[in-house]
């Protein structure tokens, strides 16, 4: 499958996959039908930010595919590197990759995420997409990812027959048990985080318009100030600090 890799461009220090959406999710879809152990990080300017942790990089930069989720990662890929880039959201990639699963008969295999969350998920998928199938589904507990026997979470996915794994864990823990995973697993994981809430119905979307104008954050915020005010405030700083700096240097050597 390695002839099949799509072209990443170094975005703020991480390899973002530079292809239009279809091509990605076609890329995906066939990782899974050939039963590849790969796994993809959906990448937004929050994990951007947390990979410019040398061990979360090396996670990061080893996925299959690095899909540029947020509107700023497409805007700092289209100003550094002169190209156009769609953006590749998990939001959008959940529904996508569920419907393309049931036309191409690949089992999909629910991980992380509430119990009542993925009842929800595989309620509304089996409606939408009634050839569905699904090899399993998992809400792993809530403790440190140090603490996991990860060997049998790899045999509770193998078992399965799974081909590609839906995971919904959070950043940086979901990336980093996919990158444990990969080699363990003959199987595809898309790291999907707040995806499965939004999928379930139990969480609402920014209205195209602010997504358009990279302000998803802000209705994010909006939603949920306590929780969120302090997060977005450090990330988005610094993630735009780091695009200045990016900016800067090439174009002291002539390629901004």
């Amino acid at each position: 499958m390695n002839n099949l890799a799509l072209p990443k461009l170094d975005t703020l220090g991480v390899g973002i996959t530079n292809a239009p959406y279809a091509m990605q999710l076609q890329r995906i879809m066939a990782l899974g039908n050939a039963g590849e152990s790969a796994y993809v990080c959906c990448v937004n300017a929050h994990m951007t930010v947390e990979a410019q942790e040398p061990g979360f990089n090396r996670v990061v930069n080893g996925a299959d595919l690095a899909t540029p989720d947020g509107m700023p990662v497409v805007y700092a890929i289209g100003r550094l590197h002169h190209v156009k880039q769609e953006r590749v959201a998990g939001n959008d990639l959940m529904p996508s990759l569920l419907e393309q699963a049931a036309i191409g008969g690949l089992s999909v295999y629910l991980y992380g995420g509430s119990p009542a969350t993925q009842q929800l998920i595989q309620q509304r998928a089996s409606k939408e997409h009634p050839a569905l199938l699904f090899a399993g589904a998992h809400s792993p507990p809530f403790v440190p990812l140090e603490d996991w026997d990860l060997q049998a979470e790899a045999r509770r996915i193998s078992e399965s027959g799974a081909q590609l794994v839906l995971v919904s864990l959070g950043c940086p823990k979901q990336e980093r048990f996919m990158a444990a995973m990969k080699g363990q697993v003959p199987a595809t994981m898309i790291g999907l985080g707040g995806a499965f809430l939004l999928y379930a119905g139990l969480d609402s979307r920014a209205p195209r318009w602010m997504r358009t104008l990279a302000l998803e954050w802000l209705y994010r915020l909006a939603l949920e100030p306590r929780r969120l005010w302090k997060r977005y405030l450090v990330t988005n700083t610094h993630f735009i600090v780091l695009f200045l700096q990016a900016w800067f240097r090439r174009k002291t050597h002539g390629k901004a």
